[in-house]
């Protein structure tokens, strides 16, 4: 009797110590030896593991079940793979030159299924337009124009039985009508609402949910948006996890977009709540809390600084500082940051700072630009995964924090001009 009780425990440790596998082959010239797994939450990457290489390979066990979307993600490299799960073992390999992934060659069943469908999907909706556009100006006859009606038809077609892996299914059949450019019928404010509020939690995990709230945003008139978003969230009932979920989405959609006033509004109706909040909208809650107007900004380490000797944040020594968020890719930044330049001696004799924190990725980039710019600098060279995106809720670049003396905010400008303009340096 003992005998069998240790092996049913045995058994039981087995499976709760891991639900599936994820088996990375890596080409030797790669140099990366840690890599993070996220599984999904709305839009919201979730660290679920870490791993160190071993050899030319990384196993990673998951321990909990997921049907979802994955990402796997290289800090050393800053680079990426995205994949999926329908709780299954995983295995991929992939190639790589100067560095960089080049070609991921997806191993299990799932993954590749999902791969090809992603292809055509992309393909469809993309290149089938344009193949419709230019037929007519062949012969019905012509070797091109029956090679381009052979092409129109495979796009077209839906051969592939999807049946037997459900995470693929529900992603593939509820992008096409949700999400797609040119779906098959317009949708209603009714369907999508009753879409968004009946889905399984694969929508959680799925990467659908922000772009089927930004469909739903786009399908009505604006001039009753608030409206339209209030019909939802009834619908949803923001009392519950799906809910509130989608409640964190919407904040952040309008916080993307600038759209200041539908954004302030929700987040009041989310700090109003009476009901015990999920973690997400707890998060999206708290983020605005530490970044708004006469919050404490928290400190932040810097990684390595040009033009200072502090450490971090709170130990630069101003009567005002100036926080930028920029990156050397952004156009508006290219546009805005230098405006400072001019300003930055005048900034220097009222005891103000700057200190500019970018969103790079690319070393060489960030150094030729940064050194041309006079005030602090730092980054983490990993874009947007950089830990202060999250901690300052920045979500777009440039973008500008005026703090006082004891790093309280006191101010919060669209741009350059506006920050030039707040500490009269006109």
């Amino acid at each position: 009797m003992k005998r069998f009780l240790v092996i049913i425990s045995i058994l039981v440790v087995n499976t709760v110590s891991s639900q599936f596998k994820i088996n990375v082959e890596a080409p030797a010239s790669f140099s990366p030896k840690e890599v993070y797994l996220y599984t999904l939450h709305g839009s919201k990457d979730i660290l679920n593991a870490k791993e160190i290489r071993k050899g030319n390979v990384w196993q990673i066990n998951v321990t909990k079940p997921y049907i979802g979307m994955l990402k796997l993600y290289f800090p050393e490299g800053n680079t990426s793979i995205n994949l999926i799960s329908e709780n299954k073992d995983v295995r991929l390999k992939f190639d790589t030159e100067n560095g960089k992934i080049t070609h991921v060659q997806y191993l299990d069943e799932s993954n590749a299924l999902m791969n090809a469908l992603q292809d055509a999907q992309q393909k469809k909706e993309y290149i089938l337009p344009a193949l419709h556009q230019i037929k007519d100006y062949y012969t019905a006859n012509s070797e091109f124009r029956q090679a381009l009606d052979r092409e129109i038809n495979r796009l077209s077609a839906a051969t592939t039985d999807i049946s037997k892996y459900p995470f693929v299914q529900f992603y593939h059949t509820n992008y096409a009508q949700y999400v797609e450019k040119n779906p098959a019928k317009k949708l209603t404010h009714d369907e999508m609402a009753s879409f968004l509020n009946k889905s399984n939690e694969m929508l959680e995990t799925s990467s659908l949910l922000r772009p089927v709230l930004i469909s739903y945003l786009n399908a009505g008139d604006n001039a009753n948006l608030i409206a339209d978003v209030d019909k939802l969230l009834k619908v949803v009932n923001i009392e519950t996890p799906r809910g509130q979920t989608i409640l964190s989405e919407l904040i952040e959609i309008f916080d993307a977009y600038g759209m200041k006033d539908l954004k302030n509004r929700y987040l009041t109706e989310a700090k109003n709540l009476k009901c015990t909040v999920n973690d997400r909208l707890a998060r999206t809650i708290a983020t605005n809390s530490n970044t708004e107007i006469g919050a404490v900004l928290e400190n932040y380490v810097f990684n390595q600084p040009s033009n200072t000797t502090a450490k971090s944040i709170h130990q630069v020594k101003a009567d005002k500082k100036v926080i930028v968020f920029w990156t050397s890719t952004c156009s508006h930044c290219e546009a805005d940051v230098p405006k400072l330049i001019e300003k930055y001696r005048a900034m220097k004799s009222k005891n103000i700072e700057i200190i500019a924190l970018s969103l790079d990725t690319d070393k060489i980039a960030y150094d030729n630009k940064a050194k041309t710019l006079p005030w602090i600098n730092d980054t983490e060279l990993k874009g947007w995964y950089s830990s202060f995106a999250e901690k300052y809720n920045v979500v777009a670049t440039p973008t500008y924090f005026v703090l006082d003396a004891n790093n309280k905010i006191i101010a919060k400008p669209d741009h350059a001009a506006d920050v030039i303009s707040y500490l009269n340096l006109n």
